[in-house]
């Protein structure tokens, strides 16, 4: 990106709540990133929700509260529209001081798993299919957004209504084009389920340009949303009586030569097919925590509300949490549908495609296909019922202590316990605004 015309710039990386943490500085300043001169401290990225350290955590003061160095990853510099100053966003991984990738950068942890991968000669695909609301934040409670064409509240569900889609079309026009300039591949816009909410799709693409995709896009649409008079959340359950938002992933593996290793030419899928979805489903209860990281994402997590909640897969069924699509065998693939739209992307494509390694490396075979309504199959294994219970057990479960590093482990531990704690101490109607553009 030619970053001459601009006046500013801003350094972001990753931290474990998808939040971006960096500085403003000027352009000029541009050139010297590359050789390690923008600094931070490494306990930034793993702070809590509200930016507050994370009391215990090691990395505060029994290392001084050390720097870490920043570095530009090679997603690029992009361009930020949601801004009136021409401005640019250069995204940053964090580096100890020796070099050492920070293994507390949620980026870092997604490297690690798909070098994983790369040693086997493969190279993972993925998608993503981004839904969020938009809303009028300016009450005590979240509102549904003013219709810019009525000037009144949207008063209904509108599923896959081209109308809505066409009241919003301002906002849509300028997503599309900020898309377009920040090279994200948005596909298709949909109306959703609920009140003022919205799908689009993102293209199949390497994962993490994916993972990097997503991230960027958030930040995209709730910038540009507050550009045209409104908020926009990736909240999981903005409103207790409407659809929530999730953030369903597809991913497929490619060998050397480009072919598919999911496909054998049938409908069944390959064996290496199935010992990835067996992984996916042994490690999904415990993995909880990153597909569920937020107190209300436990809200949209209920049985019939189009979530899963059970350790299920099947072919062409989606109130399975493991959904494998129909189609050419050729784009056989998995579709994890159990995260919400508040995940940290890079976390949750760690914690997914390191369990789908997993049961490939295991040779784990999985249970027949469910069939039929799903929710009402008793005795399948559940997902954690409640947001102390996935702490509880991301922390002692060995298969997620063999997908992702130690020190994300324990630094997101303490993390989601402290803000256990900060959120029993806050006024629960005043909790939605914690999360409102926060996830």
């Amino acid at each position: 990106m030619d970053l001459s015309h601009l006046r500013t710039i801003r350094i972001a990386a990753c931290d474990l709540n998808g939040q971006m943490r960096g500085k403003r500085m000027p352009v000029g300043l541009a050139d010297k990133l590359a050789d390690g001169a923008a600094r931070m401290p490494i306990s930034t990225l793993n702070v809590d929700l509200w930016g507050r350290d994370v009391e215990d955590n090691p990395l505060v003061f029994e290392t001084g509260d050390a720097d870490g160095v920043m570095l530009p990853t090679e997603r690029g510099a992009v361009p930020m529209p949601w801004l009136a100053t021409p401005s640019a966003l250069v995204p940053m991984a964090m580096y100890w001081e020796d070099g050492r990738p920070f293994m507390g950068d949620p980026r870092h942890v997604l490297a690690d798993v798909l070098a994983r991968y790369q040693q086997r000669g493969w190279r993972v695909i993925a998608a993503t299919e981004m839904e969020f609301s938009l809303l009028d934040d300016s009450g005590a409670q979240p509102a549904p957004p003013i219709d810019p064409l009525t000037g009144r509240e949207l008063d209904q569900q509108s599923v896959l209504s081209v109308a809505e889609l066409d009241a919003f079309d301002a906002f849509f026009t300028d997503l599309y084009e900020g898309s377009d300039a920040m090279g994200i591949p948005a596909q298709s816009a949909i109306s959703e389920a609920g009140l003022g909410q919205f799908e689009i799709n993102l293209n199949h693409q390497e994962a993490m340009r994916a993972a990097d995709d997503a991230w960027l896009f958030k930040a995209l649409v709730k910038g540009l949303a507050r550009k045209h008079g409104f908020a926009a959340t990736f909240m999981a359950k903005p409103y207790a009586e409407e659809a929530g938002n999730g953030m369903h992933v597809h991913f497929s593996v490619e060998d050397e030569d480009g072919n598919n290793v999911f496909n054998d030419g049938t409908e069944r899928g390959s064996d290496l097919l199935m010992n990835a979805v067996a992984g996916c489903l042994t490690a999904m209860p415990a993995s909880t925590l990153i597909l569920a990281p937020h107190g209300n994402s436990y809200d949209r997590l209920v049985p019939g509300a189009h979530a899963p909640v059970s350790a299920a897969w099947a072919y062409e069924n989606r109130t399975a949490a493991i959904r494998i699509p129909g189609g050419s065998p050729k784009a056989r693939r998995i579709e994890h549908r159990v995260a919400g739209g508040d995940i940290n992307p890079y976390l949750m494509l760690a914690v997914v495609l390191g369990a789908a390694l997993a049961g490939i490396e295991d040779g784990a075979t999985p249970p027949a296909p469910s069939e039929g309504n799903i929710y009402e199959i008793d005795g399948l294994p559940q997902l954690a019922p409640n947001w102390k219970a996935a702490i509880d057990l991301f922390d002692s479960d060995p298969l997620i202590a063999r997908i992702l590093p130690d020190r994300v482990i324990r630094n997101l531990v303490m993390m989601k316990r402290q803000e256990l704690a900060g959120f029993a101490e806050r006024p629960a109607e005043s909790h939605w605004l914690s999360w409102l553009e926060a996830v």
